[in-house]
This record gives C-alpha cells, structure tokens and sequence, in this order.
C-alpha cells in the first residue's frame, strides 16, 4: 500500500499530499515554520528528507529525521535566515560553541562572508545579529515558532523509535497519527489566523486612528497657520488704515538713516507737567488765510483752544487787510481779549502775523525798527514783552520762484533778525517762533537729493540759518527734545504730500540758550489741518 504523506505548511495549514512510503517505501517529511513577518513557507521552499525505515537502521534514521527536521526548522531562505537568528539570539553561547565548518554553513545560508579564523566568523554572525534584531514581537513569535516545530520534531523521533517491523496496521496508525496531528495543526493554525486577522484589524484601525489623528494635528496646524494669516492680514489693514488716517507715523524719507523713527504725537509727547507747575504754553501756526480757515465748517478755533488749552497763539500769513482786523477780532474766543495784528502795506491780502493771547504782554512792537525797510512794510514780525521772556512771532520771506528773493532773503532779512534778536537778548531770553522758511538739516524734507536748488533748502538758505541763529546760541527745541525724529509742519497742496507725508519742517520754536532746559515739551500736531501748514506747541516752564 502506496502513501504519501506530506506535512508542508502554507497559510498556517498542514497540506496532507506528497507521499508516505511503508517499508521499502519512502517518507517524506516537511516540516516549516512562520517566518518573523508571520507568512507561511510555500511548498516549494520545503524540502523532503528521503529516508528508509527498518530494523537495523533504526538509529540512523533518527538521526538523518533529526537532521532534516532540525534543517527544516532554519533553512527558509531570506525568511528563514531571520529565524534561525532569533534562535540563535535566544542562546549566544551556542555561537560559540559551534565549530567552523557549522558557522561558515550557517554564514553561507545568510549570505555572509565565510572566509576566515573561528573568531572573525563569530565577530561576523554577531555583527549581522546586531544589525537585524527584531522587535519583541517577533522575537515572540520566532519562539513560539521555534517551540511548536521542536515539539513537532521530538513527537516524530519518539514514533519512529517506537516502530518495528513496519505492518499494515502500524501503516494504518501512522496514517491516522498523520490525520490527527494535522487536524490538530489545522486547528491551531486557524486559531493563529483567527488571531492574526484580529492583530490586523486592530493595527489597521490604529493605523486609521492615528492616520485620523494626523489628519487633525494637520488640520489644526492649518487652521493655526490660517489663524496667523488672518491676523498678520489684519495687522496689515491696520496699519494701512493707520498710515492713512494717520500717515504722520509712518517714516517717510527718501534717505532715512537706520535709527530714524517717524513722529508720533500719541507716544512721543512727555505727561504732563505736574498741576500747580507754573509754565506757559505757546502755539504758532502759519493758516494760509485766516479768513479762509475760519469758514471751513470741519474746523473751529474754539475746538483748538479747547483741545490745546493755550495760552498764546501765533499766526503768520493771515493774509489780511488793516481794516478787516476789527471784524476778526469780534470772532476771538473768550479770554483771549489780547491780541496783536501786523498787515502787509505794500502788497494787500499778503503776509500777515499775529499774536493772541490770555496773558496781557508787558509791550508790543512791529517789525524791527526799520521803518524804510522792507522788512517792516510786509507785516512780517511781531514781538511782545512778557515778564519773563520775549516772544518773537515772524514769517520769513521765501526765497520765491527762481530763487529771485534768495539774496535778500540771507544778506538782509536774516541778519537783520538776528540782530534783532540779539539785542532784546540783552535783557531778556527770547523765544523765537514762526514760518521760518528752511528745512534746516536733510531730516527735515522727505526728499532732501531732489531739492538742493528749492527755496527752503538751498544750500546758502541752510548755513544762513545756521550761522544766523543756531550758531549765536539759540536752540532748536523740537530738534534737541527729537534727535532723531521725521517731523513734518508743511506738506504741500500740489503733489497731495500730507496724504503720503512727503513734507517739510519750516516752522521752528528756537529759544536762547539760558532758558532751553525750562522747555518741557515741543511738540506737531500734524493732525489739525485747515493749512497747508500744521500748529506747532512749546511748554515752557517759567
């Protein structure tokens, strides 16, 4: 009776097919096991073991059966490699009890070098060991493997030891055992797959969780990135609303150096000084027109005075007639009951200063004494006596047009100020306030390269105001209080450079020296308008 009996493990199932032979006939025997990513060995990887049965060979065939089955048990190829290491990772002494000849075969199956002593072969195999150990999963599963198939492999051992005389029954029996113990493996095989398609599921849905997870820490950093987006977008529109309701703080310069910072009246300005502190507060505005800007409707004088509280208030270019003065002066404020007013004589509706104010002056005087100059018949100056100190309010010539008044302008109007300023010094400190007409430094203009030859910012205009009044001990309030701020007061109408704050700094509080530190602040408010100019301020503590 011809049998073939075949164990071969594919899928985690016993394939009961190839041939057992009783007898004279031969038995072949595969036995596999679950490689470390837990598939199943083909039949093709399985190798059968020929072998005879009988008497007289009996110890021989337990040893050939040992060896097959053991050399079935590792040799998986690739696959196998890696559980023969989990094996021999179980136990390192064996590495080194095993002889030349078992670790070169052992190399060979790995794929590894076999030349050399005994301890350069066992630094190799150690070496590849280190480089492929498993997870502790795996290494469970190796021995779990490496368990089954030895007890597979002593249950066979101990059957053929117990075989004689082979007989049909006992061909029976062994058939039967064949059956039985591949049910027993079916069985268990189908519990490890029921097991590992739960394992999967259970990955899978981790996977999916965590996959869910990632998906929601993208989405939420995308949500956090369109959050910051959102609000850099509104910061921007802030400051591009600001910069246009508010342009004044936004620097503008065509060459600014690196410590430049635009001024800003909010956050530049001191506190105020302490209540009780006795001090005086002055302001002075080149208008444009005063009749003019009392018609427009979005402006009134009594919103100035109250907003500013001052006690003083210089105008240049009022651009009145002597007998328009009385009419005006029916439209003051009350509490300002005093007020001085210079008119141009020899151009009407042209020029024009005036000083107003709540203090009552010690003495008023117009112009510079110079009755037959031009300088006096322009209403260009006024000055008044206060206990402490003169106040000098003048708007000086422009250069005009061509710079057809230049040479006026620096060998006689500013000599002829100076010198007038000097000699009221002699008994008083002077506060010197108005439309001065020159950007003194390149901070002063936005655009200093394309105005060298402008009126205002002529070279000759410059160092005259320098050697003028700079130079003859007057001080530059805002300049010295703001070193290295961009302040405009002018901004003119044809190139709409107040929008963008492409403008001048003309108007000036320059005060003698001996009463510089009394000045609490200097100050713009550049966002009064009415003028193509701006008011300027000075707290000066007395």
């Amino acid at each position: 009776m011809n049998k073939v009996l075949q164990l071969g493990l594919q899928s985690s199932v016993i394939n009961v097919a190839k041939s057992l032979r009783v007898g004279s006939s031969i038995v072949g025997v595969g036995v596999g096991t679950r490689s470390v990513n837990k598939r199943l060995m083909s039949n093709a990887t399985v190798k059968s073991i020929p072998f005879s049965i009988n008497n007289s060979k009996g110890k021989e065939v337990l040893k050939i059966v040992g060896a097959a089955t053991d050399q079935n048990c590792h040799q998986m190829g690739s696959d196998s490699g890696r559980a023969e290491m989990g094996t021999l990772q179980d136990d390192q002494k064996d590495i080194e009890a095993m002889t030349v000849q078992e670790l070169r075969a052992t190399l060979r199956k790995l794929g590894l070098p076999v030349k050399g002593r005994k301890q350069q072969l066992i630094s190799t195999l150690r070496l590849h060991m280190d480089s492929n150990l498993p997870d502790e999963s795996s290494v469970s599963d190796q021995k779990e493997t490496t368990s089954s198939t030895r007890s597979d492999s002593v249950t066979i051992k101990r059957k053929i030891r117990n075989m004689e005389e082979p007989t049909e029954d006992d061909c029976s029996n062994s058939e039967a055992y064949g059956i039985e113990h591949g049910e027993k493996r079916v069985k268990q095989s189908t519990e490890e797959n029921l097991k590992a398609k739960v394992s999967a599921k259970a990955i899978s849905k981790e996977r999916k969780s965590l996959t869910k997870t990632g998906k929601q820490q993208i989405h939420s950093k995308e949500e956090a990135s369109s959050t910051i987006s959102s609000e850099l977008l509104k910061t921007e529109e802030m400051i591009s609303s600001l910069s246009q309701s508010e342009p004044w703080t936004v620097l503008a310069h065509k060459k600014p150096q690196k410590d430049w910072k635009a001024y800003n009246p909010k956050t530049m300005r001191p506190p105020p000084l302490p209540e009780g502190t006795k001090c005086v507060k002055v302001m002075t505005w080149n208008v444009n027109g005063l009749r003019a800007l009392l018609k427009l409707e979005s402006f009134t004088a009594l919103q100035l005075a109250q907003r500013e509280n001052f006690d003083i208030l210089c105008l240049q270019e009022t651009k009145l007639q002597v007998k328009d003065v009385e009419e005006i002066k029916k439209t003051l404020i009350d509490g300002y009951d005093h007020s001085f007013w210079s008119c141009s004589v020899s151009k009407l509706g042209y020029s024009g200063t005036a000083i107003i104010s709540r203090i009552k002056p010690l003495s008023v005087r117009y112009g510079t004494g110079l009755s037959e100059s031009d300088h006096d018949m322009e209403g260009r100056i006024v000055t008044a006596e206060f206990d402490s100190f003169y106040l000098i309010n003048t708007y000086v010539p422009n250069s005009g047009d061509g710079l057809k008044r230049l040479s006026y302008r620096i060998e006689e109007w500013d000599r002829t100020l100076s010198n007038h300023i000097k000699e009221l010094e002699k008994s008083k400190p002077v506060v010197l306030t108005g439309d001065l007409n020159c950007a003194h430094e390149e901070i002063d203009i936005f655009n200093p390269a394309g105005n060298k030859r402008s009126a205002g910012f002529t070279i000759e205009e410059r160092q005259s105001f320098g050697a003028n009044f700079l130079e003859k001990g007057f001080v530059d309030t805002f300049r010295k209080q703001h070193p290295g701020v961009v302040g405009y007061t002018y901004w003119g109408y044809r190139h709409g450079g107040r929008k963008t704050n492409r403008g001048w700094r003309l108007d000036y509080f320059l005060v003698s020296e001996s009463i510089a530190a009394n000045v609490h602040d200097s100050y713009i408010l550049p966002d009064i308008n009415g003028s193509d100019h701006c008011p300027i301020g000075l707290i000066l503590k007395l």
